[in-house]
């Protein structure tokens, strides 16, 4: 039976009279990727910071491996094995990007030399390896992407969540995105996804949830998601049903 590694219960999130996130509730189990859509302003980047630390919710509980993480300061849930990219990626520009992986490795290494030895396998990993040398805030977006899932893979997580880490991208660069994420999800780290391109999404999920204005609207396999009513009318549009058809031959 699958082990839920995160569960979220019931989370609110209010910001004077707005609500951000409305009694939200799902689990994320060991092994999955599970991607959480909506359209802009449904409260997805805000559960993330409810579920990473960054926000205490009004209300709810949010729990890692068993264990009661709400309101727990990032680096606390980090060391947990539970970390995060930013959609606004932030990279320490004035650094190599070797030293901004190495800044990720120090979390859990004890000497240099094993926080380098975790850098190098990283930048290996993320295709980063020929640029390591390069200031970071020379990359392309697409390379300051892969830096800062290279930061988070370098403290070891046990799951990743990753907040729009294909947007800007062109098709190429998405591609090789996708195949990232099926690569560390192999290796046995569970991802929870906040994304807006669908056809790079569907095909690598296991499960989709859906929000809207703070709610869940929906969740389930990709195919079931694509197809209900509730999501298409608050979401994905008439135009993206008939492109979903195809998708769905795919899944």
């Amino acid at each position: 039976m699958a082990r839920a590694l995160l569960e979220v219960q019931g989370i609110t999130m209010k910001f004077g009279n707005l609500v951000a996130n409305d009694n939200v509730s799902f689990s994320v189990n060991e092994g999955e990727i599970v991607s959480l859509i909506g359209p802009n302003g449904a409260g997805k980047t805000t559960l993330f910071n409810c579920i990473s630390g960054f926000y205490k919710p009004f209300s709810g509980k949010v729990f890692f491996e068993g264990k009661d993480i709400t309101g727990k300061p990032p680096h606390q849930i980090a060391m947990m094995g539970l970390t995060r990219t930013f959609q606004i990626v932030k990279p320490l520009k004035d650094m190599t990007v070797r030293d901004n992986v190495l800044t990720g490795a120090f979390l859990r290494s004890s000497s240099r030399k094993e926080a380098e030895k975790i850098t190098d396998e990283v930048l290996q990993l993320t295709h980063l390896w020929e640029k390591k040398d390069m200031l970071a805030g020379s990359l392309t977006t697409a390379d300051k992407k892969r830096l800062e899932i290279a930061r988070v893979l370098a403290t070891k997580p046990k799951m990743v969540m990753l907040d729009e880490a294909m947007a800007g991208l062109n098709q190429s660069e998405i591609k090789e995105a996708m195949e990232l994420c099926v690569k560390l999800n192999k290796s046995g780290i569970t991802l929870l996804i906040v994304e807006h391109i669908m056809e790079a999404i569907m095909p690598i999920s296991h499960r989709v949830i859906v929000l809207s204005a703070g709610k869940k609207i929906a969740e389930g396999k990709p195919a079931e998601v694509t197809n209900n009513e509730e999501v298409i009318k608050a979401y994905l549009g008439e135009r993206y049903y008939a492109k979903s058809k195809k998708l769905n031959n795919r899944l």
